[in-house]
């Protein structure tokens, strides 16, 4: 899971081009559905805070939890909100005071979990700290995305103030694709530092993941092409999945029904 070290510092100018604004709108939209509109929502996978920091300003109260200490940094410093909670822990044994009203998830965070009783670990742990009928969204890279537009295949990119190459090695018998990545930051001097990152993710088939939620105690609720909003296609690239805390709900209805 260690990643995002030395790539931290450049992370938010790669990813310029992210639509993280309509992800944010989508996701307040959807929990909007299950009148969640305030309220404590973690992160997962936060990274330099973008979306955390997107959340925080429709007026919900955030924790954003990631693996890097570089990532944080970078969250906290530009961070101008001061009630914006960020932990470094790793997904897969998250803590939190109590409970929340949604968990969330972006930009294929999940699929750095590489494999499945890993992520039926971390899906167990959202179902333990989502309140009573709460809400995780999260989103995949597909499978299309692996085989068909990653692959074996090579990206580039020539920036003002930094370059990087990304190499990709999908093995399809394993599911894991291996990004190696090399950078080059120019500094005030005119000369350009080289680091190169190793990252790798796993590819899960729909049926697996929605198999996993409900092992986990998590009601499946839907998915959906989170690039066009639209229903799932063979070429969707990034999908959101949709799930409900149930259990606790559950015993909450029943103690009501006694109740009354």
């Amino acid at each position: 899971m260690e990643a995002y070290t030395d790539f931290a510092e450049l992370y938010d100018l790669f990813m310029e081009d992210t639509p993280y604004s309509e992800w944010c709108e989508i996701f307040c939209s959807i929990l909007k559905e299950y009148d969640i509109e305030d309220g404590l929502v973690a992160e997962l996978g936060c990274g330099t805070g973008t979306m955390t920091k997107l959340m925080a300003e429709r007026g919900f109260d955030l924790i954003g939890i990631d693996s890097s200490i570089e990532m944080l940094e970078i969250a906290r410093a530009k961070e101008e909100r001061t009630d914006i909670l960020y932990l470094l822990q790793d997904m897969r044994e998250f803590e939190l005071y109590g409970t929340v009203r949604s968990i969330i998830s972006v930009c294929d965070s999940m699929n750095y979990i590489l494999t499945e009783e890993e992520l039926k670990t971390v899906f167990s742990l959202v179902n333990n700290y989502l309140d009573p009928g709460g809400i995780f969204l999260f989103d995949m890279n597909t499978p299309y995305k692996y085989r068909e537009v990653l692959g074996e295949e090579v990206f580039a990119e020539n920036l003002p103030s930094a370059s990087f190459i990304w190499e990709n090695d999908f093995d399809e018998e394993t599911g894991i694709n291996q990004y190696d990545v090399t950078f080059f930051k120019q500094h005030e001097n005119g000369w350009y530092r080289k680091f190169e990152e190793t990252h790798l993710q796993r590819c899960y088939e729909m049926e697996q993941v929605i198999s996993l939620l409900k092992e986990s105690g998590l009601k499946f609720e839907r998915a959906f092409d989170l690039d066009t909003g639209d229903e799932l296609k063979e070429t969707t690239q990034r999908v959101c999945f949709v799930a409900r805390e149930k259990d606790k709900a559950d015993i909450l209805q029943k103690n009501k029904k006694q109740e009354e």
